[in-house]
């Protein structure tokens, strides 16, 4: 029964410390706003300072975790290269042993007079009743932040008391005293501290524990040494975790967390091992007590730093190996290697290049409005999944071509230049538009099969002849785009009103079918917005192509600043725009009809 008692005691400590740690670092983050975040991402531009912000910031924050698992946002989103992020998780590992110094006020004692006003208990109590005092009667939100963290660390330090508290009658027991002494095997203390730290997902709580069995006066260098090796690897654990749905540089980020520790474990188990061999270490045997723990915690992780700094390019290459990239992959960063900054100063050079990075672009939009499209008959996780990876993609292609135009409008450029790079602006606008609504479609599809909706036959049929009409354009608009040719491109203005008048027609039909009650009030809702979707793709279309067309032309508005369906007039406009008529007309259409198309198709 003491057994137990002792168990929940040790539980229950470690679910107030875990309690206090997560509330003051929300509260140290609320009162910081966006400022670590921005000092993140603007401030690391060389290695050195990437280890310092992220020392920094990880002191504040007391979580290394939670700095890995910004920077790998950062990076899964391309505004943080991978050797940047390398040096912050490197800080990280140094700013988060500060939290074991903190821990060592838990046991600051006073017996009498002054000394008893620094003692664990009056710090406790203080931060406990200013905190509540600013949470409860605080009017601003920064007071009530203050509050918070002035709660965590009560809490936190409650925690830590109750934890030693707990372990205290341990002391004398032979059964435990020998069980610290099976973990002064290096390989059985490892691997504890990894098992524990997992577990816990924070080497903070675990260092904390391994704080509180020292003070038992059984836990000495040898057994307290490994189990800190393993702390660090244990603590990848929710950061990998955190990169399961990352981009494949979000996961290799993830990994240089794992790598960094793993590496220092390798690298201080080499020394010190090897090297105790011959010298024979009088200090093995010594008892630990909770400075020293967090003294040896802050000298393992400084020293990783120190050796590993030196080698930030060689992880780099060693993390690209271990994640490969796919042919996919190296199209894409191929593309954006293209916007070469040196060739600003050259605008026909640079022009060339924006137009062969649209092309990639032009692409990767057919590639999802395809994928999109097909998941109205066939829904699948996956690709509702690489919808948006692809419409995330798609945003990165718009936002570097356009810093890239925007920087070349800034030179001097002859006016066939400057219509080029205003035309090319207006058009990579609606390429992004068209993902965006490509990744509606993919929302749509989905909420049709998590609710199980179930539209009649003819509704159905209607939304997948005017899908096949906007594949059409789509890869009407691919082509044109890639081949630079002039006559498809005149063809997808008459395409895009057949297919605003095809939605028109459809929506009169349904709205008929609604009130004769052959289809729900909420089927009826979402067939209009995927109409609406399917319109505006094929409107972007047209307004794209008539841009191409119009960077031929001389005195031409090079200011487009909407998306309508330009009419495109010509000998063959008519013609073109009968035949569609004819093509995709819902009278003439026989038996059901179901649009799926390859996304990859050519």
């Amino acid at each position: 029964m003491e057994i137990v008692t002792m168990v929940l005691s040790l539980l229950g400590g470690i679910a107030l410390f875990l309690f206090g740690m997560s509330l003051m670092g929300d509260g140290l983050k609320s009162v910081a706003g966006n400022k670590l975040e921005a000092f993140l991402y603007k401030m690391t531009n060389t290695s050195l300072k990437g280890v310092a912000l992220g020392a920094g910031v990880t002191s504040v924050i007391q979580s290394s975790s939670a700095t890995t698992v910004m920077v790998i946002g950062f990076v899964n989103s391309g505004m943080m290269k991978l050797r940047q992020a390398i040096g912050i998780i490197m800080g990280a590992n140094i700013g988060t042993s500060i939290t074991g110094w903190i821990l060592c006020l838990s046991y600051v004692g006073g017996s009498s007079g002054i000394a008893s006003l620094f003692s664990t208990a009056m710090i406790t109590a203080l931060f406990a009743f200013i905190g509540i005092c600013l949470k409860t009667f605080g009017k601003r939100t920064t007071h009530k932040n203050v509050g918070n963290i002035m709660l965590g660390f009560a809490i936190l330090m409650t925690g830590m008391q109750q934890m030693s508290g707990a372990v205290s009658p341990l002391r004398t027991n032979e059964t435990f005293i020998s069980m610290l002494t099976m973990f002064s095997n290096p390989i059985m203390g490892i691997l504890v501290g990894i098992l524990f730290t997992a577990v816990l997902q924070s080497a903070s709580a675990a260092i904390g524990i391994l704080q509180a069995l020292s003070m038992t006066g059984s836990l000495t260098f040898a057994a307290a040494f490994p189990i800190n090796l393993g702390i660090g690897i244990g603590a990848a654990c929710p950061v990998l975790i955190s990169a399961l749905s990352a981009n494949k540089n979000g996961k290799r980020t993830a990994l240089e967390y794992l790598i960094n520790d793993l590496f220092g474990m390798i690298i201080w188990s080499i020394l010190f091992y090897g090297s105790n061999v011959f010298m024979h270490y009088s200090f093995v045997n010594k008892v630990m007590s909770p400075v020293n723990i967090a003294l040896m915690n802050t000298a393992i992780r400084c020293g990783n730093v120190l050796v590993l700094f030196w080698f930030i390019p060689q992880i780099e290459k060693l993390l690209m190996r271990i994640v490969k990239d796919s042919p996919e992959d190296l199209e894409e960063q191929a593309d954006f290697d293209l916007l070469e900054e040196r060739l600003i100063p050259y605008p026909a050079l640079a022009i060339a290049q924006c137009h062969r990075v649209m092309n990639g672009m032009a692409k990767k939009v057919r590639n999802n409005v395809n994928r999109s499209m097909n998941l109205i008959n066939e829904f699948k996780p996956e690709k509702y999944d690489k919808v948006h990876r692809k419409e995330n993609l798609i945003d990165k292609y718009e936002a570097r071509l356009g810093s890239y135009l925007m920087q070349l409008t800034k030179q001097a450029l002859n006016t066939e230049q400057t219509r080029q790079a205003s035309l090319y602006l207006h058009t990579i606008s609606d390429f992004e538009r068209i993902g965006d609504h490509a990744a509606d479609i993919a929302d749509m599809s989905k909420s049709i099969n998590e609710n199980r909706m179930a539209m009649s036959d003819a509704a159905m049929d209607e939304l997948n002849l005017v899908m096949e009409a906007v594949r059409e354009s789509m890869n009407m608009t691919y082509h044109a785009y890639l081949e630079d040719d002039l006559a498809l491109a005149r063809r997808v203005s008459p395409l895009g009103i057949v297919i605003r008048g095809l939605c028109d027609e459809m929506k009169l039909r349904h709205v008929e079918r609604l009130s004769q009650g052959n289809c729900g009030l909420e089927e009826g809702t979402v067939f209009n917005d995927l109409l609406n979707s399917l319109n505006r793709i094929a409107t972007h279309c047209a307004s794209s192509m008539v841009a191409l067309i119009k960077i031929r032309e001389k005195d031409t508005d090079i200011h487009i600043h909407d998306s309508k369906v330009y009419a495109i007039e010509g000998d063959d406009y008519k013609t073109t725009l009968a035949e569609y008529h004819e093509k995709y007309d819902l009278g003439q259409r026989e038996g059901r009809i179901v649009s799926m198309e390859d996304e990859q198709v050519e």
